[in-house]
């Protein structure tokens, strides 16, 4: 008798160590996704390149914040690499020196602005700031590409599409 109370102990014991572990476990896990993020690396500020190395009239990719860094006036302006009309990843064309969407064929400007295609909108923008020389994009801070009707760069395509050039 004494055998059989030992090993019902231990089976109740046992049961209790694992349910424990499995609270433990659960609790482990929610904090994981519930606690506060911290704020760089993507949906926060990006630190990209020293402000010198961002182009006049050409555009410098910059993958961790998924943009692309060009300038305006002399001012620093962060294009969102995403496709407003489906979300497709907008490569900048060299040849044509415009961003041609290879999904559904929209394309925009140098700055981003719409120029064809089915997009409903030119590409959207980062906001941009500059700290001891360093460009800051905040990926966290995204505006509405402006809608189709006019440009406001006069730069038209410098030569055939990427998507020409690659059917040739």
């Amino acid at each position: 008798m004494s055998d059989a109370l030992e090993r019902r102990e231990f089976l109740s014991r046992s049961w209790n160590v694992g349910l424990a572990l499995v609270g433990v476990a659960g609790a482990w896990t929610s904090w994981d996704l519930l606690r506060p993020r911290d704020q760089s690396g993507f949906g926060g500020e990006i630190r990209t390149v020293p402000e010198d190395q961002v182009p006049e009239t050409g555009v410098l990719a910059v993958p961790a914040a998924r943009a692309y860094l060009t300038r305006l006036d002399g001012e620093i302006v962060a294009v969102a690499e995403t496709c407003t009309h489906l979300g497709c990843r907008v490569p900048w064309c060299d040849s044509s020196s415009q961003f041609e969407c290879p999904c559904h064929g929209s394309g925009f400007n140098r700055i981003g602005e719409y120029r064809a295609g089915p997009a409903p909108r030119g590409l959207d923008l980062y906001a941009v700031r500059i700290e001891d020389g360093i460009v800051m994009v905040d990926t966290g801070s995204l505006s509405e590409g402006a809608p189709p009707g006019g440009e406001s760069i006069d730069e038209p395509p410098t030569g055939p599409g990427c998507a020409e050039s690659s059917h040739a």
